[in-house]
C-alpha cells in the first residue's frame, strides 16, 4: 500500500470536443473561486482563496502548452486539473466539467465508477486545499487551455477528499 503522503497521479485527463454553447467570458478569478466553492460548500468543505503565486506557476505552465495544448501534468509541487476544447472554454465551463465528475465519485469506497475518471472532482473539493490559481491560453493550434493549481495539493492514496 503506498504511503499516504504519497500523492495520487492521474494520467487520464478531461478533453473536450464538442462544441459548448457562447457564453460570457468568465475568466477571472472571482469566477474561477465561485465555481470551485460552490462545489466545496456542497460537501461542507471550506472555500478555496486565490494565490497569485499558484496562477503565476499555472499560468506559466499554460504559456509553454500553448504551442500544442497537449494535455500533459507539470509535474510541479501543487495538485493541478486541466482542460483542452477543441472551441472556446470558460474557466467556469472548465471547473463545471471537473465538478460534474461528482457523478462518478463514490464516497463510501473512495473510488471512481469503473471505466470513469473522477480525480479532477475530488481535487476540486479538497479539504485541506487551501488556495487556487488558474490560467487560460489559446492555442496555437485553435481551441482553448485552461489549468487550475492547488496548493496544498490533493488526491493522496487512502484519504477522503472530505
Amino acid at each position: 500500500m503506498m504511503s499516504s503522503k504519497v500523492s495520487l497521479a492521474f494520467f487520464t485527463l478531461l478533453t473536450i470536443t464538442s462544441l459548448i454553447l457562447p457564453s460570457r467570458a468568465q475568466d477571472n478569478p472571482q469566477d474561477y473561486l465561485d465555481a470551485h466553492n460552490a462545489a466545496r460548500a456542497a460537501v461542507g468543505v471550506g472555500p478555496l482563496t486565490w494565490d497569485t503565486t499558484v496562477q503565476a506557476y499555472a499560468q506559466n505552465y499554460a504559456n509553454q502548452r500553448a504551442g500544442d495544448c497537449n494535455l500533459v501534468h507539470s509535474g510541479g509541487p501543487y495538485g493541478e486539473n486541466l482542460a483542452w476544447s477543441s472551441a472556446g472554454l470558460s474557466g467556469t465551463d472548465a471547473v463545471k466539467m471537473w465538478v460534474d465528475e461528482k457523478a462518478y465519485y463514490d464516497y463510501n469506497s473512495n473510488s471512481c465508477a469503473a471505466g470513469q475518471q473522477c480525480g479532477h472532482y475530488t481535487q476540486v473539493v479538497w479539504r485541506n486545499s487551501a488556495r487556487v490559481g488558474c490560467a487560460k491560453v489559446t492555442c496555437s493550434t485553435g481551441g482553448t487551455f485552461i489549468g487550475c493549481n492547488y496548493d496544498p495539493p490533493g488526491n493522496y492514496v487512502g484519504q477522503k477528499p472530505y
